[in-house]
């Protein structure tokens, strides 16, 4: 009989498991009371430190990382839209997930997208995004695309444009890193911010993320470039029309008449770009188009 009784590690395992269970409920309540907090939030976060929940996790750390992870995401979408929202804890929370995880990619990515939103899409918090990509980097230096996370928010957020190329030129040399990163970043460091460039960065973030309120908001931003690149070039075109008949154009048919243009622009909304009394071009007041700056 004394063959058939467990050993001393299949005992440890069986003891452990009911005990790894007790653990994440009692995180699970200890959070879900810490977000429905309003008074002493910082204080009362249970196990602040990842390490500490490493190790108490029993080998299970990408467990407790996914529980973390979903809390954060909670957190930010319950103030998502909230003037003047609090979102202290929404950087310990996604530091803790990282530490337990380091290799859950998507904390890092969308972690610092919700860190660097600005007004009532986030906190503003560009260097905490900044600092949060470089620990997925130095823990993932593989993962090309947390290379072309950090140039972004040093590219579109800070305006950096040194250090975006430095990111984009670092992120190139990883392999399986597709050939535009290298040409991006010896555009922007030939260049600086630019439409193309703008274009070239959204767009890849439209086509590659699966989270669709980021998808919504880069088609959004590729909608306004395409507007204030369309303006650009409008402003031109009034620019000759002023210095041949001595007067800024009322609109673009007069453009058009003067054989400046083959037809009639519209933004990308359908909108016909108009005029104002400073003779340059405006999106119409009834475009829900939101022009942006590269």
């Amino acid at each position: 009989m004394s063959a058939l009784r467990p050993t001393r590690p299949v005992w440890a395992a069986i003891v452990a498991i009911p005990v790894l269970f007790v653990v994440i409920a009692a995180l699970q309540v200890r959070i879900d009371a810490v977000m429905r907090s309003a008074v002493n939030q910082r204080e009362e976060l249970l196990l602040q430190s990842g390490n500490t929940l490493r190790k108490l996790s029993l080998g299970y750390e990408s467990l407790l990382a996914d529980i973390y992870w979903t809390r954060a995401v909670q957190y930010y979408g319950e103030r998502l839209g909230v003037e003047d929202a609090n979102y202290e804890l929404l950087a310990p929370l996604l530091d803790i997930t990282t530490t337990l995880d380091p290799r859950l990619i998507v904390a890092y990515r969308f972690g610092s997208v919700f860190l660097s939103e600005r007004g009532r899409a986030g906190p503003g918090r560009t260097d905490l995004a900044v600092a949060l990509v470089k620990k997925g980097i130095a823990a993932n230096p593989n993962e090309w695309r947390l290379y072309f996370d950090l140039g972004f928010l040093y590219y579109w957020r800070l305006k950096d444009y040194p250090a975006a190329s430095t990111a984009y030129l670092a992120g190139s040399k990883v392999p399986g890193a597709p050939p535009w990163m290298k040409l991006v970043a010896a555009r922007i460091a030939e260049k600086g911010g630019s439409f193309d460039i703008s274009r070239t960065i959204w767009a890849e973030l439209y086509e590659t993320t699966k989270d669709p309120h980021l998808r919504k908001k880069a088609l959004q931003q590729l909608q306004g470039l395409k507007a204030a690149e369309d303006e650009a070039e409008l402003n031109k075109l009034a620019g000759q029309y002023r210095d041949r008949f001595g007067h800024d154009p009322a609109s673009a048919k007069e453009l058009r008449e003067a054989g400046l243009l083959a037809g009639i622009p519209v933004d990308p909304a359908g909108f016909p770009y108009v005029f104002g009394a400073d003779g340059k071009s405006h999106l119409s007041p009834e475009s829900p188009i939101v022009e942006v700056k590269p």
